[in-house]
C-alpha cells in the first residue's frame, strides 16, 4: 500500500512510519514541517528508496492534495502535542490543528483516500470523575488543545457521513517511549523524568503527584493504527494500557529502574491538566482486536537501556 504519515518526524509518527516500512511492498511517504519533529527520527529510514521524506505543513492545502495522490491510507499524526503551549498561544494551535486537519480530510476526499486514523487525545474527556474514560460518554474539553482534538473528530465524522470518506478516529493516553523528547518546555513527564534521573536530578512533579494517568507504549498505538487501519471499523477508539498509575507512583518507578537514590520535588499544578485519567478498550478489541501489549515497566525498562 501508499501511507501517508503527516507529522511522520515526530514522536508517534516515525515510529509509525518505521513499522511501515518495514513491509517491502509499502511505500511511505511522510509529510512534516519541522516545527515539533525532528529530522534524526526518521536517521534509520534514509537508505529506503520507498520511504520519501516532504518538508511542508497540513496547513498547505496544495502541498497536501499533491502528496495525498494514488494514496491508499493517510495516518494524520501532524498537530502542536501541547496543553501547555495551547493555552499559552491558543491561536497557532488552532491552525496547526484544526485547519490542519481539515486540509487532510479535504485532500483525501478529493484523492479518493480508502480510510484517514486521526490521532486524537483523551484530553477531550476533560476532567469528568467517572472512570474508566468510555467513548460515549460526553466530551468535556479543558484546554485549546483538547478543543481542537474534538473538532477534528467532529470533522472526520461528518466528511464520512456527508463524503464517504472512511475514518477513525484514536484517542490515545499518555504515550510514551523512544524518540520523545524531553528537552522541550512542553515535553511530556516521562521523558522529562527519564532524563532528570539519569542526571542525578530529582524529577519535578507539578501539584501533588496524586494525579494518576493512563500510560500508553508507543508500539501499541502504532499497533493500534495498523489495525485502524486495515479494518472496517470507523468512528472513535480508545487507545490506552487500561492501567493507571499517579504521578508519584510513576517517578518511583523511573528512579528504581536507574538504581538512583532521589526524592521527587513539587511545583505548582499547570493549567488544563485533569486530575486522573483512564481509558476503557473495550470497543477498540472488539472493533479491530486491539490489545495493549507492554507493561508500564517493560515499556519504562526499553527507554532505561
Amino acid at each position: 500500500m501508499k501511507a501517508v504519515v503527516t507529522g511522520g518526524a515526530g514522536f508517534i509518527g516515525s515510529n509509525l512510519t518505521e513499522e511501515l516500512a518495514k513491509e517491502q511492498e509499502n511505500e511511505v511517504v511522510v509529510v512534516d514541517n519541522l516545527s515539533t519533529g525532528r529530522r534524526e527520527n526518521l536517521q534509520n529510514l534514509k537508505n529506503l528508496k520507498k520511504c520519501l521524506f516532504v518538508e511542508g505543513s497540513v496547513t498547505d492545502l496544495d502541498l497536501v492534495r499533491g502528496v495525498f495522490k494514488g494514496c491508499d491510507f493517510v495516518f494524520h499524526q501532524a498537530a502542536i502535542p501541547s496543553v501547555p503551549r495551547s493555552v499559552k498561544d491558543p491561536l497557532t494551535t488552532n491552525n496547526a490543528n484544526t485547519n490542519g486537519t481539515l486540509n487532510v480530510l479535504v485532500a483525501a476526499r478529493d484523492c479518493g483516500v480508502k480510510k484517514v486514523v486521526f490521532a486524537s487525545s483523551s484530553s477531550v474527556y476533560g476532567d469528568t470523575p467517572e472512570l474508566p474514560k468510555r467513548e460515549e460518554m460526553t466530551p468535556n474539553p479543558l484546554s485549546p488543545y483538547a478543543v481542537t482534538k474534538l473538532v477534528g473528530e467532529y470533522y472526520c465524522k461528518v466528511f464520512e457521513e456527508v463524503y464517504g470518506l472512511k475514518t477513525v478516529s484514536l484517542r490515545y493516553f499518555n504515550v510514551y517511549g523512544p524518540r520523545q523528547d524531553p528537552h522541550s518546555d512542553y515535553a511530556a513527564v516521562v521523558p522529562k523524568f527519564v532524563k532528570s534521573v539519569s542526571e542525578n536530578k530529582p524529577p519535578v512533579i507539578f501539584g501533588d503527584g496524586e494525579q494518576t494517568r493512563d500510560f500508553t507504549f508507543v508500539k501499541d498505538v502504532v499497533r493500534a493504527n495498523l489495525l485502524a487501519a486495515k479494518s472496517g471499523a470507523t468512528g472513535v477508539f480508545n487507545i490506552a494500557s487500561g492501567r493507571r498509575v499517579s504521578i508519584n507512583e510513576l517517578a518511583e518507578k523511573i528512579i528504581k529502574i536507574q538504581g538512583k537514590e532521589l526524592e521527587p520535588v513539587h511545583s505548582e499544578p499547570r493549567e488544563g491538566d485533569v486530575k486522573h485519567s483512564l481509558g476503557d478498550i473495550s470497543r477498540a478489541q472488539r472493533g479491530f482486536g486491539f490489545e495493549p501489549r507492554y507493561s508500564l515497566e517493560e515499556g519504562l525498562g526499553l527507554l532505561a537501556v
